[in-house]
Order: structure tokens, then C-alpha cells, then sequence
């Protein structure tokens, strides 16, 4: 699929961009909130790139939010993968901390998690501020608004995509979370249906960012909340890298940072010099290894992950847990440990054994000596 090749604007003869402004107000204001983003986005050592001989850039590496994906033992194994990223956690809706059963069961998450942000899907600032308190209780890093979401489900709901169409009421949202003290962020389309224009896009930008809210998170494609379900519109809708770049250009102050279609090193390296950071989804959560790749790249580290590494903070995590935590809770996000490399069949396949009545401890212990034995048939493994 191409990446958009052709900026496109509401003026085709004229392929330039009218930049917003934001108010002068507004940027002295934004600047100075630029050290408490700091303490969550971090920044790769010089060290590092100056003996590469590489230009130092502030650009982060995140893993997106992903509803029945990224709950709290996802999050443990992709923070031992990757140390430097930043996590977010599954949707939460106002309604399921301030109404739910049980709402400590999905905002509990482990001190190693961290920098973690929660993210959260709703309408109403008033809960909203609620959540948010809670959440900073808890020890979040930071709140990031739903504001990306095409289901029909959350349309009903009245938030996610469908809030693009009231950016004023996104701005009084964020205004809300930041009432809390916590850095916020919203992650969004491009815009809804076949509205195929920047000067929309740059214009919920703009009234956003009058509010609290200095970090967009952008999705580059747009929601079509009519006729595509939530996964045909990670496919579908074209994608428009050099939005998000334009972004960039014309709110400097802000802090831009891109999702959508990231694949591979070389995407991430085809974008880098036009954003603040990357974040990956579907491509991290199936190919781990991946982010330990792109942390290398990015001058995070200076090696690939260590697979041994990783098992031992897998058998610790799960060792906090005893006999408490089912196997299938954990096991189900490890499925793509080995993806591209050779004995990933047998590992699913291993996989696949595990007993809902087993503990994730066991479970562990019991697959690693399985593994140490397709190692010692197979010299090409990657086992510990």
C-alpha cells in the first residue's frame, strides 16, 4: 500500500498549507509544561549516539492502546522486551471506574509497567475528572482521551471517532483529565468518513490545543464510521503518513506523534524526522522482538534483546504471582516471542498446551524445559 504520496489539501493547485496559529498565550504556556512531559517521554542517551555517530533525536517509542490486548501481563512482557517504550493500557470507560463491579481488577497494574498511561473513553467531563483522580491515585504516568475508536459499539456511547465532530467538547474532556494534575494526550484520526481534507484535520488540532492538551497522538487514516468495522478500518481508509509530519510543521510546539501502518524498522525510519514519536500496535503485539529492534535503532540500546533475558523476567514476573495468576492470562500475549525466527511453530504449537487450571509460574517452568529440549534437536532455535 502507498503511503500517501500526494499531499492533499481542499486546494489542489496549491500544495502548500495554511499553518494555524496558535495564540502566543497559549505557546508560553505549553513550553513550560514541556519539563513534565519530559519525566514520561524519554529521551535516548548522546552517549549512545554520539559513538554511532548519529544525530541525537527525542523521538519516543510506544505501544498503542489495544482493547483485550494490552491489560497488565501484556504490558509486563512488552516493558522486559522493550525497557525505553511507553505503555498504554485497554480503553477504559468512565462508567466502568466510577459504576463497575470491580474497577481496581483493570487499573491495578505492576511498579515495573511503567511509564504506563491510561487510557480512557467517554463524553462527560465531569466523570471524567472523577476517573482521572482515580487514576492518579493509582500512579499512572499520564491520561490519554479515546478520541479514535470507529466501533459501533462506542458510537453508541457517544465517544471515541465520532467525538472528532466536537472538538470543543474534546478540549473541556482533556481540560477535565488535567484537572488532575497528570500530562494528558489524545490519540485521533484524521478525520471521519471520506472527509479527505488536512485544513479539518489542522482545525480539531488548533481547538484542541487551546485547552490543556499538548500531545496528539494521530492515527493516520480516517475513521469511517459507516460501512467498516473496527478492523477493516486499520486497512482500508488510506494512509497519510505526511499529515502527521504536516502536523508537525505547523504546530512546533506541540508534541506529534504518529500511528498507523508501522511495520518495520524502515517505516519507523521513513517518518522519524518529521514527528516527536512512533507508535506501533498490532505489528508490536505480534512481533515483540520487534520494538527491542527498533529501540536499537532509535539509540535506546545498543543490542538486539536478549531472548534468555526476557525468560528470566518472565519466570520473575510470574514468580510474584505463585500459584494466583491462571496460565492462559500471561501465555495468551506470548505467542509472537519467536515470530520470524526459526522453531516459532513449535513454540505456538508448545503454547497451545497450556492448562487453564495451571499456574502461569508452572506453566513457565514446564515450557522452558520443553523448550531446552527442542534445542538441543534444533540448533537454530532460539531457546534460552
Amino acid at each position: 500500500m502507498q503511503k500517501g504520496r500526494r499531499f492533499l489539501t481542499e486546494n489542489r493547485s496549491n500544495p502548500t498549507v495554511e499553518e494555524p496559529v496558535l495564540p502566543k498565550e497559549r505557546e508560553t504556556v505549553m513550553t513550560a509544561k514541556a519539563s513534565v512531559f519530559a519525566q514520561v517521554f524519554p529521551v535516548p542517551a548522546r552517549d549512545h549516539w554520539s559513538t554511532q555517530g548519529l544525530r541525537p533525536r527525542s523521538i519516543t517509542l510506544s505501544v498503542a492502546p489495544m482493547l483485550d490486548w494490552t491489560d497488565r501481563h501484556c504490558r509486563a512482557f512488552l516493558r522486559l522486551v522493550c525497557p525505553s517504550c511507553v505503555l498504554y493500557t485497554e480503553m477504559l470507560t468512565t462508567s466502568a471506574i466510577l459504576r463497575g463491579r470491580d474497577p481496581h481488577r483493570y487499573l491495578a497494574f505492576s511498579p515495573m509497567e511503567q511509564p504506563v498511561i491510561l487510557q480512557l473513553g467517554g463524553d462527560d467531563p465531569n466523570a471524567m475528572a472523577q476517573a482521572a483522580r482515580i487514576a492518579r491515585d493509582y500512579g499512572y504516568s499520564g491520561l490519554n482521551l479515546n478520541v479514535g475508536c470507529p466501533s459501533a459499539r462506542v458510537q453508541k456511547g457517544r465517544f471515541g471517532a465520532c467525538l472528532m465532530r466536537e472538538p470543543t467538547l474534546v478540549r473541556e474532556i482533556l481540560d477535565a483529565l488535567a484537572s488532575s494534575g497528570l500530562p494528558v494526550s489524545v490519540k485521533h484520526r484524521l478525520g471521519l468518513d471520506r472527509e479527505e481534507s488536512y485544513r479539518g484535520l489542522a482545525r480539531f488540532v488548533e481547538t484542541v490545543a487551546q485547552g490543556q492538551c499538548q500531545h496528539f497522538i494521530v492515527h493516520a487514516r480516517n475513521a469511517w464510521l459507516q460501512g467498516l468495522n473496527p478492523a477493516a478500518n486499520r486497512e482500508i481508509p488510506p494512509l497519510r503518513w505526511e499529515w502527521v509530519q504536516q502536523l508537525k510543521k505547523d504546530f512546533p510546539i506541540l508534541r506529534i506523534e504518529l500511528n498507523g501502518g508501522l511495520r518495520s524498522v524502515e517505516d519507523v525510519l521513513q517518518v522519524r524526522e518529521g514527528v516527536d514519536g512512533v507508535m506501533l500496535g498490532r505489528a508490536a503485539y505480534h512481533s515483540p522482538l520487534l520494538l527491542g529492534s527498533l529501540e536499537r535503532t532509535l539509540g535506546y540500546r545498543s543490542s538486539e534483546p536478549n531472548v534468555e533475558e526476557i525468560w528470566n523476567g518472565l519466570l520473575g514476573y510470574a514468580e510474584t504471582w505463585g500459584e494466583r495468576l491462571p496460565a492462559p492470562r500471561l501465555t495468551r500475549h506470548l505467542h509472537g516471542l519467536y515470530y520470524g525466527h526459526p522453531g516459532a511453530k513449535t513454540w505456538r504449537r508448545l503454547l497451545g498446551t497450556v492448562r487453564p487450571e495451571e499456574s502461569a509460574r508452572s506453566a513457565l517452568i514446564r515450557l522452558r524445559k520443553e523448550l531446552l529440549a527442542w534445542q538441543v534437536a534444533d540448533a537454530g532455535f532460539l531457546a534460552p
